[in-house]
């Protein structure tokens, strides 16, 4: 029943022969349309034109530097995906009108160098291409899901679009906190509306990724804000939702619980250790020693709340040493998914 059409889709796991990612979005949504390939070799003119584009990616490094031959060339970090978005967006004849983008919330204050400078690029990029940009942090659990999941949700619009037109007319907290696309999805308040925090983004990306908050100890962007024109207003707000909420107890399956399910009893050590505090000296694969440490969580989870997002950075698997404590091990990679819709 969705009014959209997906004209074309990218999912491909580099660090896998296995694609299981791909083989779930096959199942979920069909094979017509779909690549799985790695996007940055994929020819532009090979994906069809299209009205949204729909992309997440994960937050690396988007450093960018001139070529040696054309000093008004880019080369974009390998392997990163933002530069694949950016491909298409800047190849496209026809542009998309309007982008739908995620990450986790910590871009907008990476790198620890160069505070918000990754941020910067990325919105730099758009404003060069044409488009207007808001974006806002948004915990899942604040707005009634069983889940506590953080992430930054970005929407571009294309300049020309009924959007971008209605958006110059507004002032941009009003923009903010009640006329914008995400103000109307995900109602927000705010407590600093006479003085946000604005500032012009200066000079092309290659100036930005070498000079922006160089050396600057916090960020400059907060949990929501909008560039139009290169201008950014960047304000803090806080969630200001009044529906109704799903928690954990709520999802909980009733009757029969196949055994699998069930923690055995000579693993719950191994999940007390990973759940717990951690401050102890670890080793790497080529014998140096370093120092570790993490705070604790709750095991196991409270059932009157939303869940907690499960980290797939270590987790899974697990070895004994001989000094008998559990080290986790990396099972699992970020993966990718890019739609592009119509």
């Amino acid at each position: 029943m969705s009014p959209y059409k997906v004209v074309w889709s990218n999912q491909w796991e580099p660090s896998t022969i296995m694609q299981h990612a791909s083989l779930v979005y096959e199942n979920r949504f069909g094979k017509d349309g779909h690549s799985n390939i790695d996007i940055s070799k994929v020819d532009v003119s090979e994906i069809p034109d299209h009205d949204l584009l729909v992309g997440g990616f994960p937050c690396q490094d988007y450093s960018v530097a001139t070529t040696l031959k054309n000093s008004k060339g880019l080369i974009g970090k390998k392997g990163v995906l933002w530069w694949s978005i950016h491909k298409i967006l800047s190849e496209k004849h026809k542009k998309p009108q309007y982008l739908f983008l995620e990450n986790v919330d910590r871009l907008l204050i990476s790198p620890s160098g160069q505070r918000g400078r990754d941020f910067a690029i990325i919105l730099q990029s758009l404003n060069e291409l044409g488009y207007a940009v808001e974006w806002r942090v948004i915990n899942a659990a604040d707005f009634g899901m069983p889940q506590r999941r953080r992430r930054i949700f970005i929407l571009a619009y294309l300049r020309g679009t009924n959007i971008y037109e209605a958006l110059k007319e507004v002032a941009p907290t009003e923009w903010i906190l009640k006329e914008g696309t995400l103000a109307e999805a995900f109602p927000v308040i705010s407590e600093n509306t006479l003085f946000p925090t604005e500032f012009k983004l200066k000079g092309g990306i290659v100036s930005i990724s070498e000079n922006f908050n160089k050396n600057g100890v916090t960020g400059v962007f907060e949990n929501t804000g909008l560039m139009i024109d290169g201008l950014v207003t960047t304000i803090k707000t806080q969630p200001n939702y009044e529906g109704d909420y799903t928690v954990l107890g709520d999802l909980i399956q009733n009757g029969e619980v196949k055994s699998e399910l069930y923690i055995d009893s000579n693993a719950l050590n191994q999940w007390i250790y990973l759940k717990g505090p951690k401050k102890e000296v670890r080793k790497n694969a080529q014998g140096f020693e370093y120092h570790y440490s993490e705070g604790g969580m709750i095991f196991p989870d409270s059932l009157d709340r939303p869940s907690r997002t499960i980290i797939t950075g270590e987790g899974g698997n697990l070895h004994q040493d001989s000094n008998t404590s559990f080290k986790p091990q990396k099972v699992t990679d970020d993966f990718h998914l890019l739609n592009l819709n119509a």
